[in-house]
């Protein structure tokens, strides 16, 4: 008897990562070695030298990525399951797919792609964007309609951030620009086109409890803690590392004080909004990555931290619901209040940087966040220091520019995509819901008459 066609799309997700893996195992196999180890014991102890000092960071990055932020999505009460396992899968199919994108761009000499620890980081920022990006439809999307979207996302951004530090050489060690405005509005663009122009109404099944909170803000405190390892591994080690890790904890410790100020301000009765917490006190450390190993001030660190965190909350509070109405904007985990906003005040304070600062200590160690390396980069350098503090901040402006137009056009089309019905979108009664994905043995609350069988055929013909 033929499989019904309904129960097709159950099966394209472990196809679609078999196939994949399959695929990556055959591209290692015949393209991807180690480098060769040096017997110059100067080599060997320059090579020791960079493992034990990028090894921490990278870490803590992963601590970040893994534990933190697949905490602080677990606001769902009812989606905690997948948005841990999907935030975990995606990590490493968008790794996997940018270690391979950026072999074959920028690495690729003499048949062979050689791995090291520098390539595998910058892997890890790719995937942020997508991370990021996803959370935008949390909820509301399959896994396959997530693994499509890291799949455009990927080399979309890898063009994008080619163009903004190695074309334009954009100052953005942090990657305020390159990764959080990026995957902030190709998220958007993702949600606007997926949705179209339908209101999305209130789930039953999106609001968040008591102890879903809690568990998401234990997320939080992670990455308060690891973010200035995501900001300081990219800059040059020394004075420029030293300078963005002081400067990235006085500017989140100052956003963490002024998210409990603007939200006792902000709610009746001075009461604490979770949601605020959970976002605005990380909101200094993304507006303060393309500015940190800058010199300036430690005053400017702090109000930066402030007025990220204000402008976090405030969005959270008035532009949230106001996207909705007006433009029907879909922002399930406010990417735009966490990523977006403070993300532009972010360039807009590289911009007065540059203005103000010596000339002989405005620079920065970018280049290192180039998947291109080499000539391009000491190329992008000399371009940094012959077009002088003027020329600079409009290429910093120019870089914010580029990130939110090619991201929302990316998007839009990557969203557009999304809606083959082969993809199979979640229905939207089962949305926000783990049994669509998983075995859950304890159910908190009975579906109601026939609601069991009715959710179970859907489930059945639909899910993914």
């Amino acid at each position: 008897m033929a499989v019904p066609s309904s129960a097709n799309p159950r099966r394209l997700l472990p196809l679609f990562l078999g196939l994949f893996q399959g695929a990556l195992l055959l591209f290692f196999a015949l393209f991807v070695t180690y480098d060769e180890p040096s017997a110059q014991a100067e080599d060997t102890s320059l090579v020791t030298n960079q493992v034990y000092s990028t090894f921490p960071f990278f870490q803590d990055i992963q601590v970040m990525l893994v534990v933190g932020l697949g905490l602080l999505l677990t606001f769902l009460p009812r989606y905690g399951f997948s948005a841990l396992t999907h935030n975990f899968l995606l990590l490493n199919f968008s790794v996997q797919w940018a270690l391979v994108l950026q072999g074959l761009l920028h690495h690729f000499h003499h048949g062979q792609i050689h791995l090291d620890l520098h390539k595998l980081l910058i892997s890890e920022f790719a995937a942020v964007t997508v991370l990021i990006s996803v959370g935008a439809i949390l909820g509301r999307a399959s896994p396959c309609q997530l693994l499509i979207m890291a799949t455009c996302e990927i080399p979309i951004y890898l063009a994008s951030e080619w163009v903004i530090v190695t074309c334009l050489g954009v100052l953005d060690v942090g990657g305020t620009i390159t990764i959080h405005v990026f995957s902030c509005y190709f998220g958007l663009g993702v949600s606007k086109a997926l949705f179209r122009a339908t209101q999305q109404p209130p789930h039953p099944k999106e609001t968040p409890t008591t102890s879903s909170d809690l568990v998401s803000l234990v997320g939080t405190l992670i990455l308060w803690v690891f973010w200035p390892s995501f900001v300081a591994v990219l800059c040059q080690p020394g004075d420029a590392q030293h300078r963005a890790i002081l400067n990235t904890l006085l500017a989140m410790s100052a956003g963490a004080i002024t998210t409990v100020v603007a939200s006792s301000l902000l709610e009746r009765d001075g009461k604490l909004s979770p949601g605020h917490l959970q976002n605005g006190s990380l909101a200094g450390g993304v507006a303060i990555g393309v500015v940190a190993d800058m010199a300036m001030p430690p005053v400017a660190a702090l109000a930066l931290g402030s007025l990220s965190a204000a402008v976090c909350v405030l969005g959270f509070r008035l532009l949230t619901p106001l996207l909705a109405r007006k433009l029907t904007l879909h922002d399930q985990c406010g990417i735009h209040n966490l990523h977006g906003l403070p993300g532009i005040l972010g360039a807009a304070a590289s911009v007065a940087a540059v203005l103000a600062a010596p000339k002989d200590t405005s620079g920065s160690h970018p280049s290192q966040l180039s998947p291109a390396g080499g000539n391009a980069s000491e190329a992008a350098e000399g371009q940094r220091g012959d077009r002088g503090a003027g020329g600079q901040a409009l290429c910093q402006a120019a870089g914010l520019a580029v990130a939110v137009g090619a991201s929302l056009l990316a998007g839009l089309l990557t969203g557009a995509a999304l809606r083959l019905p082969c993809l199979a979108r979640p229905p939207e009664r089962l949305c926000f819901d783990d049994s669509l994905y998983f075995k859950i043995h304890d159910q908190p609350e009975s579906p109601g008459p026939d609601g069991s069988a009715e959710e179970g055929a859907l489930a059945l013909k639909e899910q993914v």
